[in-house]
């Protein structure tokens, strides 16, 4: 199971550490980095259990890509959710393939281009979250005893077959974010944006209007 350690699930990358990659001048290193993160996703999809992401406060950038790339994902009706990488001018590189399988193309598109907000029942409706829970540990252990009820070597055959049956060649997606995220946390978009985010500012592309405009997503 995944699971966050106080208000929230994941707040998203480290924006502190993005600064510090951005006095290097070395896209390879950053590259390497944020290719270990799509590691991580990877071996949660190959892993021979079932794996839960329970869900509360905030799922932002990467978080989502922990909720897309789990089997089962359960939230609270509170959690939000956002693609913000855009926003700090960057790319969300290594949690794209994974969200764009959870979602299709379309709809990933439309909130990574957007950094649109919104909330576990519109994330239910778009098919990221499972269940909407008021008890997370409740709902955990009802899951954990339906899943005990199937054998775990026909569980992990049949993980390993759906896998199998949607397979793309994603290592080689992710390479290739990996060295698109390199590039671009050296650009000025991202200097911008960052720094942006750091003095609690805005950066140069974001007007009011369009602040408020992502702030928000109702259900539709």
């Amino acid at each position: 199971m995944i699971r966050g350690n106080g208000t929230a699930f994941c707040a998203g990358g480290d924006i502190k550490q993005f600064a510090r990659d951005l006095q290097s001048a070395d896209p390879a290193t950053i590259a390497a980095y944020n290719r270990r993160f799509g590691t991580i996703l990877q071996r949660l999809t190959r892993a021979p259990v079932p794996v839960i992401a329970a869900i509360h406060g905030a799922a932002m950038g990467g978080g989502m890509g922990f909720a897309a790339a789990a089997d089962i994902t359960l939230a609270t009706a509170d959690t939000a959710f956002s693609l913000t990488e855009t926003t700090l001018g960057l790319v969300p590189a290594q949690i794209c393939p994974f969200v764009v399988d959870r979602l299709g193309a379309h709809t990933a598109r439309r909130l990574m281009l957007t950094a649109a907000r919104f909330r576990a029942p519109e994330a239910y409706r778009l098919g990221l979250v499972d269940e909407v829970v008021d008890d997370l540990d409740a709902a955990v252990d009802t899951l954990v005893d339906r899943i005990r009820r199937c054998a775990p070597g026909a569980n992990a055959l049949t993980k390993r077959l759906v896998t199998d049956c949607t397979s793309v060649d994603m290592t080689t997606v992710l390479d290739d974010a990996a060295r698109l995220f390199g590039k671009v946390m050296l650009s000025a978009e991202a200097r911008t944006g960052v720094d942006a985010f750091l003095s609690g500012g805005s950066p140069g592309w974001a007007t009011d209007s369009s602040r408020a405009a992502t702030e928000e997503v109702a259900p539709q």
